[in-house]
């Protein structure tokens, strides 16, 4: 008995060494060695066209459920403006208030008729707010079988139950092994490469090495998200001695975009994990971190990138002016002080495909690591990046104008809607010079003064 015993666990052991051998096999052969090299077998396009006509499929059968079965709850219609605002000025239509009085006012008298304006802009504001929706997940139209992004499937058929049930399988017992195991793997190569290469000479080798193993480190950990990703206008690809700014969706965004090229990265300093690998990148590549002391000195953080960006022999500057991560339907407002560096702005539109997996990082319900986990179990990651045409200040424009001229130029070519609400909100309240700048305006407008015509972001903080 004990012969057969031993056997048998010799056997189960070779079985197991055989399917590891095979495993790592396939991934480094199939997956690790052609990301490195920035080539694809054309696996995850497959991939991606299967899942494609597999939610198609869903979404009939789903709309075919809810025709023979009327009990079924309808879904519900995504939020696309509860109401119809009026796109005028505070002066505007206030006068339009003030014309339906028998009694006319003379300039410089208070009228009653004048606070119904804010009663309706705070009242909008309540029903309809365009703010705090863009810190939650897009929900989708249709349900693509990962069930944390639709609250409105019910049960339909058994053979939509099987697909979804086999789709759990695949994701969390083939994908996401196979998934983190890139993840560390890639992580793990970033640190030892770029230890490895911060012991050369700062010399023209040192900076070509550097690069080819950030790229071969950003590619594994692109593959070890399915990731899809399409680039569009490369010859407006960010330059050395630039800054490359981008809308902001997802810490994933910094793979996104360094798996086509390099950049110096800027943020705070971090201890544990996050500072090992922090430590490790600025052996080899002059990224600018930042103590916690001096993320609080604006001009101390100002003079460092000035002082990255006057080298031309720089990489670009990776920057995300909004500050907090946005929900991808949406771009907030840029802070001025990436636009008081100097140098040349390279524009960056990153437009995330919600039906694979939903990109957006809600910082405020979920950690790191949970967020992560989301990522590695959902179906894919598909994204189209747009690279715009450099820009410059123009004479007599100041950073503000300047930043909002590129987060038009951003949104316009993303897709997506430009707002200019403080991303901040997101966590703190609105700043007392919101609600001053409506009281001056209002104040301006009563005595006779010309008013300010550009007020329609800061109307809904008085709800706030």
């Amino acid at each position: 008995m004990t012969d057969l015993c031993e056997v048998g666990m010799d056997d189960l052991w070779s079985v197991t060494t055989l399917l590891l051998q095979v495993w790592f096999s396939v991934m480094i052969g199939l997956i690790m060695i052609p990301a490195m090299f920035g080539l694809s077998l054309g696996v995850t396009s497959v991939y991606i066209q299967i899942l494609v006509k597999i939610l198609e499929w869903s979404t009939l059968r789903i709309q075919r459920g809810h025709r023979d079965r009327p009990t079924l709850p309808v879904p519900a219609p995504l939020p696309n403006g509860l109401i119809q605002r009026e796109g005028g000025s505070m002066e505007h239509e206030m006068g339009e208030l003030r014309r339906y009085r028998t009694q006319s006012i003379s300039r410089g008298e208070f009228a009653l008729s004048d606070s119904f304006y804010f009663y309706r802009k705070g009242l909008e504001s309540i029903v309809d707010d365009q703010v705090t929706q863009r810190f939650s997940s897009e929900e989708l139209v249709s349900w693509n079988l990962l069930t944390r992004t639709n609250h409105n499937f019910h049960y339909i058929s058994l053979r939509l139950t099987v697909i979804w049930g086999l789709g759990v399988i695949i994701r969390y017992c083939v994908l996401f092994p196979l998934r983190i195991t890139l993840a560390i793997i890639g992580l793990s190569w970033l640190v030892i490469g770029t230890s490895l290469v911060g012991f050369l000479p700062n010399r023209r080798v040192k900076n070509w090495l550097s690069e080819l193993v950030h790229l071969m480190c950003y590619r594994i950990c692109a593959r070890g998200l399915s990731a899809t990703i399409q680039y569009h206008n490369k010859n407006n690809k960010p330059q050395k001695g630039g800054i490359c700014v981008a809308n902001h969706t997802s810490p994933i965004d910094i793979v996104i975009l360094a798996n086509d090229g390099c950049y110096a990265m800027v943020g705070q300093s971090h201890s544990g994990l996050m500072g090992v690998i922090q430590r490790s990148m600025v052996r080899s590549c002059p990224h600018v971190w930042f103590e916690r002391s001096e993320m609080r000195d604006r001009h101390a953080v100002t003079s460092r990138l000035r002082a990255h960006v006057a080298a031309k022999s720089n990489l670009p500057i990776l920057i995300f002016p909004e500050g907090t991560c946005i929900n991808n339907t949406s771009v907030m407002m840029f802070k001025k002080g990436s636009f008081e560096i100097g140098g040349t702005i390279y524009p960056v539109a990153i437009k995330y495909d919600p039906r694979f997996g939903d990109a957006f990082w809600n910082s405020a319900k979920y950690n790191m690591v949970s967020y992560l986990l989301r990522m590695m179990t959902s179906w894919a990651i598909v994204v189209n990046v747009w690279y715009l045409p450099p820009m410059t200040r123009q004479e007599g424009e100041d950073a503000t104008k300047f930043a909002n001229r590129v987060k038009s130029a951003i949104a316009h070519q993303g897709g997506l809607l430009d707002m200019a609400w403080d991303g901040s909100l997101k966590r703190d309240k609105v700043k007392e010079e919101f609600k001053e700048h409506q009281q001056k305006m209002y104040s301006s407008m009563v005595v006779g003064k010309k008013a300010r015509t550009s007020q329609e972001p800061h109307t809904e903080s008085t709800k706030r």
